[in-house]
């Protein structure tokens, strides 16, 4: 909300006093006590106002101080503004009209876009206090920082203990943050980083069960019975993990460490209920791909103001889906870097490698997953490949690469991955 926005990155400007509307600006409506939060591209010519609000064209004229305007979105709908521009704000209100509804009246503010802090990146050495069980826009910040500094910090493992085994919070994925990215705005698209991904103790939980969703009838009844703790013992020296209590046939049983956060997430608008750091969506959240390691790059649609960032859930490692329930589950020692790139809308979380791109599917089956996936991936190309639908799908049926990222939660995922090298001829066409 405005009132939670830095004074220094709302200043009115004294170049301002021109009143010239030409720029992005950033609309808070009172939409029934809750801030809907939406987009306005304006372009003065003298008294003549044209642009864009919320993707949909509008038309207007200034006079003095008063701004009017209309946008229409194709389809029947209109949204009339009414406002003043004083101390470098619009106030005012606007009017939706839709086919057959009845007309909505809101009142709003609008502030132009703040720009990116300038000066250089900084280190934040971070000592979280607090640790939350909602990915809300609610929370109150941790620590403000700019475009390309970096967090050092750490998070408690899945049931709230951190690396020297104390209970800081209730289990359920306990999150650190949120981070505020200062001129992280609605529309933009935030950048993570993973720079650095250090175990901090040497010993995880994970279970002996198998999800239902991965179990059909006969399997279901060989693990009926199953669901106990399992502790593992973390060789960081060797970089292998280990049953401490193996049975039988897994005595010399080890498997490599991977470390990797199982959420990261922006917080999802303040009209959309606070989803549990349990839970993943357009906004990411608790993902569990595995390919979220040190050197991967995270994009993610920014919702809020200040982007508003979350991470834990840390792993040693993790098995495609998280047959489990649980990875390999432990605190960690954490360092990002985050940017945001603005004016890019996507739609929900994308990865990139050193080698791959990665568009991810979130959603209730497998099936959903994998159609998310695809479209999000075909946007990428389109987007910026610049790729017809014809070529998009040249490109898919003979470059993709599936996998099954998570089935453990509410939400399935499946991540979709093309590797760079496939895309080096259409990068050079691109530019």
């Amino acid at each position: 909300m405005i009132s939670a926005l830095s004074a220094q990155a709302w200043a009115y400007q004294a170049n301002d006093a021109a009143r010239d509307l030409t720029g992005r600006w950033f609309i808070t409506a009172d939409w029934y006590g809750t801030p809907r939060y939406m987009n306005l591209d304006l372009a003065q010519n003298g008294d003549k106002l044209t642009g864009k609000f919320n993707g949909s064209a509008l038309e207007g004229t200034v006079s003095g101080s008063a701004v009017h305007y209309v946008a229409k979105d194709g389809q029947g709908a209109s949204q009339e503004t009414q406002a003043v521009l004083e101390n470098g704000a619009l106030t005012g209100t606007m009017t939706w009209t839709a086919p057959g509804d009845t007309p909505v009246v809101v009142k709003f503010t609008a502030m132009i876009v703040p720009k990116r802090p300038t000066g250089p990146a900084q280190v934040h050495e971070f000592t979280p206090t607090v640790f939350y069980r909602q990915f809300s826009a609610l929370n109150k910040p941790v620590l403000t920082v700019a475009p390309g500094d970096t967090i050092h910090t750490w998070t408690v493992d899945a049931g709230g203990t951190d690396a020297q085994g104390v209970r800081r919070v209730m289990g359920g994925n306990p999150e650190t943050g949120p981070f505020y990215v200062e001129s992280a705005m609605p529309g933009d698209t935030l950048v993570v980083h993973i720079k650095r991904l250090r175990l901090n103790r040497d010993w995880a939980v994970s279970d002996d069960d198998i999800v239902e969703s991965a179990t059909n009838s006969n399997l279901a009844v060989k693990v009926k019975d199953n669901g106990k703790s399992v502790r593992w013992h973390l060789d960081r020296e060797k970089g292998v993990a280990y049953l401490e209590t193996p049975g039988e046939h897994t005595a010399h049983y080890t498997v490599p460490l991977r470390p990797m956060l199982g959420c990261i997430a922006v917080a999802p608008p303040p009209a959309a209920a606070p989803p549990p750091t349990g839970d993943s969506g357009s906004f990411g959240g608790n993902m569990d791909f595995n390919g979220m390691v040190e050197g991967a790059t995270l994009y993610l649609p920014v919702m809020n103001p200040g982007a508003l960032l979350y991470f834990g859930d840390g792993h040693a490692m993790q098995g495609d889906g998280e047959l489990n329930g649980n990875a390999l589950e432990t605190s960690m020692d954490v360092e990002i870097t985050v940017d945001v790139i603005p004016g890019k809308r996507i739609g929900g979380p994308r990865v990139e490698t050193a080698d791959e791109i990665v568009a991810m599917g979130l959603e209730g089956s497998v099936d959903e997953a994998l159609k998310s996936a695809t479209s999000s991936m075909a946007d990428w190309l389109s987007e910026d490949y610049k790729l017809t639908s014809a070529e998009v799908a040249e490109v898919l049926g003979t470059s993709a690469e599936y996998h099954v990222s998570e089935v453990a939660d509410r939400n399935s995922g499946v991540v979709l991955k093309i590797k760079k090298e496939r895309l080096q001829g259409l990068v050079a066409e691109a530019k």
